[in-house]
């Protein structure tokens, strides 16, 4: 695969000896919790290599849009990504179940089920695709904002039109909630809720505020629809040139960095959501969750597929039973 301008000048500067600089792509800017932890990983295993391995960070889409590095690690092109479930449904349907509506019944759960079994199954199913998952991270619990109105029913969504992910899954959602669905890049958001091309999004408080659409989207509903979290994979043509040794310093670097961005995480979301109540943005709770929850119940019919997909559901239903 050619990669052109800034990502091959980028690419072109990491030139040491292989196995040494693991080259890292993150769509978020270098401040960000997931890019912070990233460079913890680095520091961690520089540390247990005595300086053998280390990472260069592309942060703030450096080396592209999501879709094009993941497609660039999975040819060897990049050799660590951070990167969200929507491109990743679309080549491994395990990856989908992490994305089902109201799955987590909060984020203590998503955090126990992905540390445990169900996430260890969901990395591994991504090696066919010529990708190793290492570790996964926060993406916080996504609620729905708008120009128009508080959503406090299902009802009160018709007709509205909302940003999504660039994902089947996520338009469904919408769909199913009455409102129509818009995907575009997060990037275009602000501007297109200035302009009135769409009437909102959804997603979690960090995001709603660093996009500063809090400051035209004066509506904020805590509808908590997903909380899927996102996922750190490494080339697996890179990761076959490493030693056994080698191999375990970075799963374990990977691992150790997860506590680090959790932290990093809930101060940030904590933080703006402060910020975004003291604004005077109208934050509401729905009045009945189930009721959201009965509406979007054929997106689980089209998304589940497999007995493997029915497992792990009922793996991460038992987990959640002591969050509930």
């Amino acid at each position: 695969m050619l990669v052109t301008g800034i990502a091959a000048t980028a690419l072109a500067g990491c030139s040491k000896a292989p196995g040494s600089v693991f080259r890292t792509a993150e769509f978020h800017p270098a401040s960000y919790p997931t890019s912070l932890a990233i460079t913890e990983m680095g520091r961690l295993m520089e540390g247990y290599s005595d300086g053998r391995l280390s990472i260069k960070l592309y942060a703030g889409s450096q080396l592209g849009a999501e879709r094009d590095t993941l497609e660039m690690t999975t040819f060897g092109g990049i050799d660590i990504n951070r990167v969200s479930l929507g491109p990743l449904n679309s080549i491994e349907p395990m990856t989908n179940i992490l994305g089902l509506p109201f799955l987590f019944n909060n984020v203590a759960h998503m955090r126990d089920a992905m540390d445990g079994a169900p996430g260890r199954k969901v990395l591994r199913s991504l090696e066919p695709h010529g990708l190793i998952g290492l570790c996964f991270y926060d993406s916080g619990a996504r609620s729905f904002y708008n120009t128009k109105r508080p959503i406090r029913t299902p009802e009160d969504m018709a007709g509205m039109k909302l940003r999504v992910q660039n994902s089947d899954l996520y338009v469904s959602l919408i769909q199913q909630l009455g409102a129509n669905p818009t995907p575009m890049s997060l990037g275009e958001v602000y501007q297109s809720l200035v302009q009135g091309v769409i009437d909102g999004a959804e997603n979690n408080w960090p995001s709603y505020f660093e996009g500063r659409h809090f400051e035209v989207a004066k509506y904020y509903s805590l509808t908590r629809h997903v909380i899927a979290p996102e996922v750190l994979v490494m080339s697996r043509q890179r990761w076959e040139k490493l030693t056994a040794s080698e191999q375990e310093i970075v799963r374990k670097s990977a691992r150790e960095s997860v506590p680090y961005m959790r932290k990093l995480w809930d101060l940030k979301t904590l933080d703006a959501e402060k910020t975004i109540r003291a604004s005077g943005v109208e934050v509401n709770e729905v009045d009945d969750q189930q009721a959201f929850v009965e509406r979007v119940q054929p997106v689980w019919r089209d998304y589940i597929e497999t007995p493997a997909q029915r497992k792990l559901i009922d793996e991460i239903a038992e987990i959640g039973a002591d969050h509930a």
